[in-house]
């Protein structure tokens, strides 16, 4: 069940990533500059937000959805259909909310790829990375919702919402951290790109 679950997950964001590389590649082609302003634009993504998210303070609003999966979609559905539905909406990381500024990242580095086959190679690598790590994600909550009480939280129980607000704030700061690295790198190859 656990390798069914990642490959509906990863599959889907392989091919929709994949396909959005391919797109950006073809676009930068008959586009001088796109992947200039890419790489600028992931260099001013990156600082801003790197330091929102590091310093814990509020900013704007990353891009993103708000949109969750229906739960009428999901009410009578099987647990194999279930978790393609899912796996489909779930795995590219498009059509639902994702919390960390990161993931808007992601469009910029493959819009900044130099050709085609770079796009598509780093687009469908992110979707393979992104898909995996969310139904990962999925299977360990899984796994800690129902697992017996000595296994759980040092007190016994499930983790309590404080529990997953720190490890929310962990992440955000690591998002942040890496934010910072990407804009740094965006930026030195923003300047080799226009000089």
């Amino acid at each position: 069940m656990q390798a069914s679950v990642v490959f509906a997950y990863a599959i889907p964001a392989v091919l929709v990533w994949g396909l959005l590389g391919l797109a950006v590649g073809a676009l930068g082609l008959v586009t001088p500059g796109l992947r200039g302003m890419a790489l600028a634009a992931a260099a001013a993504y990156g600082c801003y937000y790197g330091l929102v998210e590091l310093s814990g303070r509020r900013g704007l609003a990353p891009p993103g959805r708000g949109w969750q999966v229906p739960q009428a979609m999901l009410i009578t559905a099987r647990p194999r259909r279930r978790v393609l539905v899912w796996g489909a909406l779930l795995g590219p990381g498009f059509a639902t909310r994702n919390p960390f500024a990161g993931f808007g990242m992601l469009p910029l580095a493959v819009i900044a790829m130099p050709g085609i086959g770079a796009a598509v190679v780093v687009g469908a690598g992110i979707g393979l990375a992104h898909g995996t790590a969310r139904a990962s994600a999925l299977l360990r909550d899984a796994r800690e919702l129902s697992a017996s009480p000595p296994e759980r939280e040092p007190c016994g129980g499930p983790p309590t919402h404080l529990d997953m607000l720190l490890k929310a704030i962990y992440w955000r700061r690591l998002d942040g951290a890496a934010l910072l690295a990407v804009a740094a790198t965006g930026a030195v190859a923003c300047l080799r790109y226009f000089t």
